[in-house]
């Protein structure tokens, strides 16, 4: 074929490409600029109730922002029941020197001189009363939300995850940078699949003290915006279109796993400075669970050699 009919075809590629990447970025942006009827008066910072089912009104602005946060769905007791069972699983996880759980790195900084976990991965697995409660039926309108087949990934992925961000000297994970929750399916081999992820949040938590901060609407980007519109975990600035999510304890959002979000780093320090959640997988697709004979993926091993050498800490395991 003449070089000259390659470049004219490839250039009428490109062109094409570029023509239908305009129009859905225009698409997108009038759906954040029009909202639907049922949602263009609510604020971005709405608070919901959680009843047995989601509402129309609840249906459309997820499908709009990406996420939902419902005021008060766990109680005091329940809140402290994770947080009883959060200590157990570090007093078991360091008196075995354990580093890893079915292949996904543990977080460790330090508190006082001592190893203080601060990302538990799959909890659930080492807690029956967590595992539990994540099934209550009271969130059963969420599960149903992401759909009909959904279930709780206990043993996929990374589980049902806690976070303890804490701004100090030792600390390892005081923030968390800008990311999407599908870049993991890429790593795996295969595109992003529906997911939904659900945060318990344990503490009062205001935009002065760090937290959730959301893109609403990226979940309807493209997939090159998914990829590289920021440099994942390790872009941490203030994006102009983003949001604080300000949380009571008790309070539960969802968002969308294709939502842009990072958390952002406490301006208060030491103890005033402690955030608390638990994140729970709402999965769809293959059945996937994972075994202490799964392997570290690249990117979690990158991030724990990181860790360890910016701050190392040692693990002495008690027989």
């Amino acid at each position: 074929m003449d070089p000259l009919t390659v470049v004219a075809s490839f250039l009428a590629v490109l062109a094409a490409f570029l023509f239908c990447v305009a129009i859905y970025v225009r698409v997108m942006g009038s759906k954040l600029n029009n909202p639907p009827a049922l949602v263009s008066d609510l604020p971005l910072s709405t608070r919901f109730k959680l009843g047995k089912t989601i509402t129309k009104e609840q249906e459309a602005f997820f499908e709009t922002y990406g996420y939902l946060v419902f005021e008060q769905v766990a109680k005091k007791d329940e809140i402290q029941m994770i947080i009883s069972e959060m200590d157990k699983i570090q007093e078991r996880f360091i008196s075995e020197g354990r580093r890893t759980v079915y292949g996904v790195p543990l977080f460790y900084g330090k508190y006082n001189g001592q190893p203080f976990l601060q990302r538990f991965a799959f909890s659930s697995v080492f807690s029956d009363k967590i595992r539990s409660f994540v099934r209550d039926p009271r969130f059963e309108p969420i599960r149903q939300m992401v759909g009909k087949e959904a279930r709780v990934g206990d043993e996929e992925k990374d589980g049902v995850v806690i976070n303890r961000y804490i701004n100090l000297p030792g600390s390892s994970y005081p923030k968390l940078g800008w990311h999407t929750d599908c870049l993991r399916d890429l790593f795996y081999g295969r595109m992003p699949v529906k997911m939904f992820n659900i945060g318990l949040h344990l503490d009062d938590c205001t935009a002065d003290n760090g937290g959730l901060r959301l893109i609403p609407g990226t979940h309807l980007q493209g997939f090159w915006s998914m990829l590289f519109r920021k440099l994942y975990f390790f872009s941490h600035d203030q994006d102009p279109e983003e949001i604080a999510v300000e949380t009571k304890s008790g309070d539960l959002t969802v968002h969308d796993g294709r939502l842009w979000h990072r958390v952002a780093m406490s301006t208060r320090t030491g103890d005033a400075s402690l955030r608390r959640s638990m994140y729970v997988p709402y999965l769809t697709g293959p059945y996937e669970p994972k075994s202490d004979e799964s392997k570290t993926q690249l990117y979690h091993t990158v991030g724990h050699l990181l860790r360890q050498f910016v701050n190392p800490v040692k693990l002495t395991k008690r027989d």
